[in-house]
């Protein structure tokens, strides 16, 4: 009887280690890529507060084709916020650019909620002959990267005169597929039998959209803002297609035309820029996971 506690007890162990290894294992592997996606974060954050001087010496390899390592210091060995006051205070470009993006993005979502939230609505509740094939080929346009489309939407941007001018980078961006096939996963989610009791009721369907629609969907809706947001905040393709003009450029663009001399603005830009999506992303990232899951769901 004692030797076969004992061996009991010698399982138990055996066992309590394989777990704690395993678990071990698991918290490494989830940890590397945390450390993978943060690293680029956290270099910007401190090369933010890093001189001109101390950043030289850390990139010259970079910036004189030289074949040493790139050197990086956790922490720099004289902390200063100038660049962020220069760019701030002495950096009226900034601001106009940052308002120019802020112009951009809230055009273009609140274009997507009045074309694009209806629409998805429209292709989850009415349906009737060939409305999927319809739904399915209105997908298919997602598969199309900006680079196929630039030259027609060019062309017909001239021949309206919009190109030049923030409705070029606006409309077309109104009218993309994304948020309708997210939005409309949150639609199909409501069940039918609740909006054939509203009618029933002697509900219009414009009343049906704004009380049971709107609020059943709102999932599929923020998860389309969310990911909306965050793609328009930093699009760089379409402003260089269609503005020549610098001065209408979002801040997107802004660090592309800032010289190495000035590697501290770089950063310290790229930390301002990174404040409102790490925001957004924050507020929205439970939304954003129940829109994705409804984008997944077969009908």
């Amino acid at each position: 009887m004692a030797g076969r506690s004992g061996s009991k007890h010698q399982f138990r162990i055996l066992y309590d280690g394989l777990r704690r290894l395993r678990s071990a294992l698991r918290v490494g592997l989830l940890a590397l890529p945390t450390v993978l996606v943060c690293l680029p974060v956290f270099l910007i954050v401190t090369g933010s507060v890093m001189s001109n001087g101390e950043l030289g010496r850390y990139l010259e390899t970079v910036f004189y084709d030289g074949t040493e390592y790139i050197r990086w210091k956790i922490v720099p060995d004289y902390p200063t916020f100038g660049n962020y006051g220069k760019l701030l205070f002495l950096s009226p470009q900034f601001f106009v650019l940052f308002w120019n993006s802020v112009k951009m993005t809230a055009g273009i979502l609140a274009g997507q909620l009045l074309a694009g939230v209806p629409a998805a609505w429209a292709f989850a509740v009415y349906q009737g002959r060939g409305s999927r094939i319809l739904f399915t080929l209105y997908v298919v346009l997602m598969l199309l990267p900006f680079q196929v489309t630039m030259l027609s939407s060019y062309l017909v941007l001239d021949r309206l005169h919009m190109i030049d001018t923030p409705g070029g980078v606006i409309i077309p961006a109104v009218f993309s597929t994304l948020p309708v096939f997210l939005t409309y996963g949150g639609f199909r989610s409501i069940p039918v039998q609740l909006l054939e009791a509203a009618r029933i009721d002697g509900a219009g369907e414009w009343r049906i959209f704004g009380m049971i629609g709107l609020p059943l969907g709102r999932s599929g809706l923020l998860s389309a803002f969310v990911l909306g947001f965050l793609e328009y905040w930093n699009m760089m393709e379409q402003p260089m297609a269609f503005l020549e003009d610098k001065s209408l450029w979002p801040l997107s663009l802004y660090l592309p035309e800032i010289t190495w001399e000035q590697a501290g603005y770089a950063f310290a830009a790229s930390a301002i820029t990174l404040i409102p999506a790490v925001f957004v992303f924050a507020w929205g990232q439970d939304y954003l996971e129940q829109g994705i899951i409804y984008s997944g769901l077969k009908e």
